[in-house]
């Protein structure tokens, strides 16, 4: 579809995405960059183009993030209204949001209350017709519509919506866009496309570190938030474990291999090529050292490279969506802190573990009792296990 769509509009349909999930004002800046570097070398291996936006995790958002996007050529992006600085602003246009180094982002706000109903009110989504007709279509500014102003009414849910959490919704997309919106008087259209012909008219900014999925800014990925009920107190101590741990991994990474590579963060950044097999790991870090380099010392930098890959995962964002440390989402980060650390341990000798056990032993399910520090020690037992 993205490429029928660019051949005959000359934009496509399709967007990129930051890598693992990561909600990205609370990442450093070199791991927004890694983030959005790996996102768009992935858009381009699947979509064999560059990205004009980008869907940002949860529409997580602060200036930072926004810069790095502009930064990397990224046009456009997503977020929800109460992201803006302005109340209640008009979402039937695109925004233009000015950065620093004389760098701009368009942005687009969804109808919240349309996006709300799509996600949350299974009946709103029965008929395509009526809601083309009935939802839709009253969106639309009569005055706009009058004086002949573009307009485009967005909505903004998550995919696996149609047809997975709720039956037959896929159907329903389906004919929204292949029939019921035509029979509406509605026109289907995506952001780059309007983009195209509807540049931004005016600028905002926006409110920092929001997103679409927490009303408290990011509070949701960080400690007790009242979007999520039950115990939330072990996101707080998770969230500073990983944080800490990071800057451990981080500093370990860069002592060990900038002898042998003058810039360890952009090999980190071009390591996305070995990872989608465009490239090998011995070729991307003899490249970047500006040399040969002898089996030992591109083996001990591939493992530091394999646990900085682990070091992204363990920030996706779903480890800290749900009330309950005990889910598997939560579990799976710690997973990848602990093989991050061993991998680590195995290329330079150095034991983070005390690092990460050290608040990790206060994470603890209010449902199970599971604590972080068993759940890690348990990862790195089943990693060392010899094979039979």
């Amino acid at each position: 579809q993205d490429r029928i769509n660019l051949e005959a509009y000359g934009a496509g349909n399709a967007m990129a995405q930051a890598y693992n999930h990561t909600i990205l004002p609370l990442a450093s800046h070199s791991d927004k960059v890694t983030q959005v570097v790996w996102g768009i070398a992935d858009f381009e291996h699947r979509f064999n183009r560059k990205p004009q936006g980008m869907w940002l995790p949860e529409t997580a958002a602060d200036l930072e993030t926004l810069q790095v996007l502009a930064d990397q050529g990224i046009e456009f992006t997503i977020l929800a209204p109460w992201q803006s600085s302005i109340e209640s602003i008009d979402t039937t246009e695109p925004y233009k949001i000015a950065l620093a180094r004389d760098r701009s982002i368009s942005v687009f706000f969804y109808n919240a209350e349309l996006s709300s109903r799509v996600s949350f009110d299974p009946g709103a989504t029965i008929n395509a017709d009526a809601f083309a007709g009935y939802q839709v279509a009253p969106r639309f500014s009569r005055e706009k519509t009058l004086s002949n102003e573009p307009q485009i009414i967005l909505v903004a849910s998550d995919g696996e919506l149609y047809g997975h959490h709720q039956k037959f919704r896929d159907i329903f997309l389906a004919h929204l866009v292949n029939g019921a919106s035509t029979l509406a008087g509605i026109n289907i259209t995506y952001p780059a496309l309007w983009l195209k012909n509807n540049p931004p008219r005016r600028t905002v900014t926006i409110r920092e570190r929001t997103s679409w999925s927490c009303h408290h800014g990011v509070m949701r990925w960080m400690g007790e938030c009242a979007c999520t009920h039950g115990d939330g107190v072990w996101k707080a101590y998770m969230r500073r474990s990983f944080d800490r741990l990071a800057a451990a991994l981080e500093q370990a990474f860069v002592d060990c291999v900038s002898p042998h590579v003058p810039n360890p963060i952009e090999l980190r950044h071009r390591y996305i090529h070995v990872i989608l097999r465009h490239q090998t790991a011995r070729d991307l870090i003899c490249e970047m050292a500006g040399r040969s380099l002898d089996d030992d010392t591109i083996g001990q930098i591939h493992l530091l490279l394999e646990a900085q890959r682990e070091r992204q995962r363990m920030f996706t964002s779903c480890g800290w969506f749900f009330d309950d440390f005990g889910r598997i989402e939560p579990k799976n980060n710690v997973a990848y802190a602990a093989q991050a650390v061993r991998l680590t341990r195995l290329a330079t000798g150095i034991d983070l573990s005390t690092l990460a056990l050290a608040d990790l032993q206060h994470v603890i399910s209010h449902h199970s009792g599971i604590r972080g520090d068993i759940i890690f020690r348990k990862q790195i037992q089943r990693a060392e296990r010899p094979l039979a």
